[in-house]
């Protein structure tokens, strides 16, 4: 048996799912983390993540620029002590999807990105185990109100998998272009996707 993904890593957030095992959520180390990180981005099947193409270096630098901000944050997710996905937080008012809709208190906007099938094949219901333990760090340890998705409107599968988990669809948008010295980010054409926290939790409040 393979030694567990960076155990001396404090996870920000660690949970048993039902019939998964223990997933628990790293900061993710730009330099560490890079060649998981590289790998899977530059997968055909991650095209919407839309880094397919970049070098390591590129991967690195993008990664360390996310690492230096107060407002989006990067995590590497290891399940069972294997890594399984990449999630990504963010302020909407500090991101372009703010330009998009009306943001509200509480708000909070994430990617994701789900690694490859693991030596044992897909597990059905993996993609929903693994968005339960997202949703329950940020709608219960950060205490937000509300999530925010923007998948790229072509990828029928992530917007199918949201809804499947609760999410509601909102409009198609488009988020425009980004281009800063730190950072490009080409236009993208949306479609949002909202979660409350009492859709999924009911009443419970913080």
């Amino acid at each position: 048996m393979s030694e567990p993904y960076a155990p001396a890593r404090a996870a920000v957030h660690e949970q048993v799912v039902d019939g998964f095992g223990t997933v628990r959520i790293l900061p993710l180390d730009p330099r560490a983390d890079l060649d998981v990180v590289h790998g899977w981005v530059s997968e055909e099947r991650a095209a919407f993540w839309g880094m397919t193409g970049l070098s390591r270096e590129q991967v690195l630098e993008t990664y360390v620029h996310l690492d230096s901000l107060d407002t989006h944050h990067a995590f590497l997710v290891v399940g069972n002590g294997e890594p399984v996905a990449l999630f990504q937080t963010y302020e909407p008012e500090a991101d372009r999807v703010s330009e998009c809709y009306d943001v509200e208190p509480g708000d909070i906007g994430v990617h994701v990105l789900i690694g490859p099938s693991g030596k044992g094949g897909a597990r059905p219901g993996f993609s929903a185990a693994l968005l339960s333990a997202f949703t329950s760090y940020v709608l219960l340890g950060l205490g937000r109100r509300r999530v925010v998705v923007d998948p790229d409107e072509r990828n029928e599968k992530a917007i199918a998998r949201f809804l499947r988990q609760g999410f509601v669809a909102g409009p198609s948008v488009v988020l425009p272009e980004i281009d800063l010295p730190d950072v490009y980010l080409p236009e993208k054409r949306a479609r949002l996707a909202f979660l409350t926290r009492e859709t999924v939790f009911g009443s419970v409040t913080r």
